[in-house]
């Protein structure tokens, strides 16, 4: 079982969380955005009284994105990055290999969703020239999408196409004008609201506005269909605490004291 986090940190001083939060998961990759702690010092919490080995993945162009793993850098090199995106190719020895894509694109404070979409459009292109590039699709993308699963970038078929379902994501893909676009199966639909474990959603905002949804589920994982046999949803989860410090403040809200976000944890039994 290869275990993932992720987590928009909120360029706070996230060093002693992110480890806690490593090291009670047993967490194999470590992937921050929004992260100022300088590597050095995250390494060495992560490896200070740790059952793992971690090491810092180096980036090409990607400085949004900050990783971590319990295993050499040589075994997910990057194969495509822009200051937003980055494709590694995760190849454990004697295990399925994979893409793994990790994203913060653009906030609502200062992009509205008519830009986000098309940038989503932008996103799924670059996924599938990396799957055509390896030659297959089993893909994973996670990430601060800075959108909620409902929304016109992440449902839309030249988009994300992320659907709700194991059952429709499995039909692999749906033709629209004659023209076949792949679903990911987005399994955050799951968590979203109180009548769920855990939190609500990953990100709190209220404003003055007539438009609010108070909860948002911005942080996101989805799943190519190739890769649901080795997901299962009761590993997806998004942490209250680090193990050592709840990440919730008085009224059950993500502490901005340490993230306005909350992270998120799944698991794919490669």
């Amino acid at each position: 079982m290869t275990k993932f986090l992720f987590w928009n940190v909120n360029n706070k001083d996230s060093v002693a969380h992110v480890a806690s939060l490593a090291h009670t998961y047993r967490v194999d990759v470590v992937m921050l955005a929004e992260c100022q702690a300088d590597a050095g010092d995250l390494l060495l919490a992560l490896n200070t009284n740790s059952t793992r080995d971690y090491n810092y993945s180096p980036k090409i162009g990607c400085e949004k994105i900050t990783i971590f793993t319990s295993f050499p850098s040589e075994f997910i090199p990057p194969l495509y990055e822009t200051d937003r995106l980055t494709i590694r190719h995760l190849r454990l020895p004697g295990l399925t290999d994979l893409l793994l894509a990790i994203t913060h694109l653009p906030s609502k404070l200062y992009w509205d969703e008519g830009s986000q979409a098309p940038e989503c459009f932008e996103l799924s292109r670059a996924l599938r020239q990396a799957e055509s590039l390896v030659g297959h699709a089993r893909t994973v993308l996670v990430g601060d999408l800075n959108m909620n699963p409902f929304e016109d970038g992440v449902i839309d078929a030249a988009g994300l196409h992320g659907v709700m379902t194991r059952d429709v994501a499995k039909k692999g893909a749906r033709k629209v004008q004659s023209r076949h676009y792949p679903f990911f199966y987005n399994p955050m639909w799951g968590l979203f609201g109180d009548h769920t474990r855990g939190p609500a959603g990953t990100f709190f905002y209220r404003s003055a506005q007539h438009k609010v949804f108070f909860w948002n589920m911005f942080d996101q994982v989805l799943i190519r269909p190739d890769l649901l046999a080795v997901f299962n949803n009761d590993e997806l989860l998004i942490p209250e605490s680090t193990g050592k410090r709840s990440l919730l403040s008085g009224n059950g809200h993500p502490d901005g004291a340490i993230s306005d976000h909350l992270p998120i944890i799944f698991a794919l039994d490669l």
